[in-house]
């Protein structure tokens, strides 16, 4: 029996849509995470992007559970000295909402040019509408 390999012309594409409202933000960055790159299917190949798109609602009132939101820092640097920029996890929810789901779930995909092509298929909005309706995607649930 032959190993079946997808090919990029045959992936058939869905839209989903995932509310982030009270859920975790890891749980909802690894659902984001499994679904962009396709593991959920039958004919998930590792070196082909084969995986659908996903559009999450409602980041700004996505949860962090223990102290994360005091505790939890993000970091970004300029290039230039002293150009270190520090961040905590509150005020990333207060002020950059959809950053910081992007970032959970980019961190979550490959770091090379898969994980950079599959991440532009991921769609995060603060609030809980999306401009999307035309492709008609399913709702997923997590528990």
């Amino acid at each position: 029996m032959k190993t079946f390999m997808e090919k990029k012309e045959t992936v058939n594409r869905k839209w989903y849509v995932i509310d982030a409202e009270n859920l975790p933000l890891g749980r909802v960055a690894t659902k984001a995470a499994n679904i962009l790159r396709g593991k959920h299917k039958v004919t998930f190949t590792p070196h082909i992007d084969c995986g659908d798109y996903v559009i999450i609602v409602n980041a700004d009132k996505v949860k962090l559970t223990g102290n994360k939101i005091e505790q939890k820092m993000y970091y970004n640097h300029s290039g230039y000295t002293g150009g270190l920029r520090e961040r905590n996890a509150k005020t990333m929810i207060e002020k950059y909402p959809v950053e910081m789901v992007e970032r959970a779930v980019k961190g979550m995909l490959p770091h090379n040019r898969l994980g950079r092509a599959t991440a532009k298929k991921l769609f995060v909005y603060s609030g809980a509408e999306h401009k999307h309706s035309a492709q008609k995607p399913e709702t997923i649930t997590i528990d």
